[in-house]
């Protein structure tokens, strides 16, 4: 069953400071995940409620093109705040403590899993979505795994920043993929974080480019999928989300317990381990938190969709 009602009903909320202030947040929130190893845009997107209003608006830009501006220039502001502030302020803390501060992200998943299942299901659910979501959780936790044992060095140029780009935009269209990962393995993650750092337009301009290419040309036919066969999407996408969040347990976090991660820490392992548990459960109940706050609002909302419905003439 299609869902534009749940993109106009998103974007047509009652503006107000509040509001713009929630989505630059969430944006900068999107911004990190894009970058950040391990975790995906996407997937964050999801979480926050803006996957399918922006894949929708990047599908037709014609539909209702200032509203839908108006709504996404917080969340771009955020992105590019959030890109930056990884690049030049954050990264020290990830270069130290990757695992502790990946499970913060990892609980904002676990956190607002029961928004996204309930989501998920907004127009019924059967046996063959199950089937789907456990699939797609398997597929991508496997994919990932193996892809933690890869690593290729590749020469930095115009091209591969394109592509690199290309790679980020596809995790936004494809909640789950982490790029990161991938950048790590070509040896390009470091370099375009530092590219990023130091305003070198020839990593920043083709990165942006690669991104923007990449999203506008798949967009559309994610929108088509979603009007055709949302049930299965949404639970596609939450297998991946599922997946993906699973496998950053073997390939980022356990990694930091060992004597090398330890070591470059300067954490014992008792105080590592409670650290990564203390941000998961900061991020667990800061996002459920969040995400029920966002179901009330669009509960009532559609309450009063349906309510206006009823009374409409026929």
């Amino acid at each position: 069953m299609a869902a534009p009602a749940l993109h106009d009903s998103v974007i047509d909320r009652p503006e107000s400071l509040r509001s713009w202030i929630g989505r630059l947040l969430k944006g900068v929130a999107v911004g990190v995940g894009a970058i950040l190893p391990g975790l995906s845009g996407g997937v964050l997107a999801v979480i926050f409620g803006l996957y399918d209003p922006m894949i929708r608006f990047l599908a037709d830009m014609r539909k209702r093109f200032w509203r839908n501006v108006a709504f996404f220039i917080p969340i771009a502001l955020g992105m590019a705040i959030g890109i930056f502030a990884f690049s030049v302020l954050v990264k020290a803390a990830f270069d130290s403590y990757a695992a502790q501060f990946t499970c913060l992200f990892i609980g904002f998943v676990i956190g607002t899993f029961p928004s996204l299942y309930r989501q998920a299901g907004r127009h019924g659910r059967t046996s063959r979505h199950l089937v789907i979501l456990g699939v797609a959780a398997a597929a991508i936790f496997l994919l990932m795994l193996a892809g933690g044992q890869m690593l290729v060095q590749v020469t930095p140029s115009i091209p591969v920043w394109f592509g690199s780009g290309a790679l980020i935009g596809l995790g936004v269209i494809v909640p789950g993929m982490s790029p990161s990962n991938f950048l790590i393995y070509f040896g390009l993650y470091d370099k375009m974080a530092g590219g990023i750092k130091d305003g070198d337009l020839g990593v920043i301009i083709p990165l942006a480019v690669g991104v923007v290419v990449c999203v506008l040309l798949l967009a559309r036919g994610a929108a088509w999928l979603f009007d055709r066969y949302y049930g299965a999407m949404y639970h596609l996408i939450l297998g991946m989300v599922v997946g993906s969040s699973l496998a950053i347990f073997p390939t980022v976090v356990f990694p930091a317990f060992t004597d090398a991660g330890l070591t470059a820490s300067g954490l014992t392992l008792p105080v590592a381990v409670l650290f990564a548990v203390a941000m998961l459960v900061v991020g667990a109940i800061a996002s459920y938190l969040f995400s029920k706050v966002e179901d009330n609002v669009s509960d009532k909302r559609h309450e009063i969709e349906e309510s206006a419905k009823t009374i409409a003439p026929s």
